[in-house]
């Protein structure tokens, strides 16, 4: 089944799945409370990062999902042009849109290992479970094993974002 739009398909779901696959990323950051009588957050996040000139086939990803936002990201480094990105990082539009999706159209490369540990962390949050030390600690191990392809990351910042 296509998203219809007037009659005609807004994009085929699985061109969705392999640009995911090629160009996508499920991380989850991790802030930990500068004050006594905060918790910890727990933040996934979704996104798909293209060139400025992919505007379009961002904005048409994001019609078909029905959720995210899209961005503007202006690149520092030299031997990379400014890009576009499409975020999905609202709790809800996760478990209720990007998960489903994910399910009926299935990743087929080695982001589906990270899509999993991703959905665990999601109902997690969701259920608000992650208020409880040990259950943080489970999601610090299975953040642990998503990307470990990529560069570095740092892993833990402050509720104002800088790292620790």
């Amino acid at each position: 089944m296509k998203p219809r739009r007037r009659g005609k398909p807004i994009m085929n779901p699985y061109y969705i799945t392999g640009l995911t696959d090629g160009e996508g990323c499920f991380n989850v950051g991790i802030r930990y409370p500068k004050g006594p009588f905060k918790t910890i957050r727990v933040e996934p996040h979704f996104y798909i990062k293209l060139r400025g000139d992919n505007l379009p086939l961002l904005e048409k990803v994001k019609e078909v999902l029905k959720c995210g936002a899209i961005y503007y990201q202006k690149e520092k480094r030299l031997n990379h042009s400014d890009c576009y990105r499409f975020e999905v990082d609202n709790i809800r539009d996760q478990k209720e849109m990007l998960i489903p999706f994910f399910e009926k159209y299935p990743l087929l490369g080695v982001k589906k290992k990270d899509y999993l540990l991703f959905k665990q962390i999601v109902e997690l949050v969701y259920l608000r479970k992650h208020k409880e030390l040990k259950v943080v600690q489970k999601i610090i191990n299975l953040k642990e094993k998503m990307n470990n392809r990529t560069r570095w990351m740092r892993e833990s910042r402050l509720s104002s974002g800088n790292a620790l």
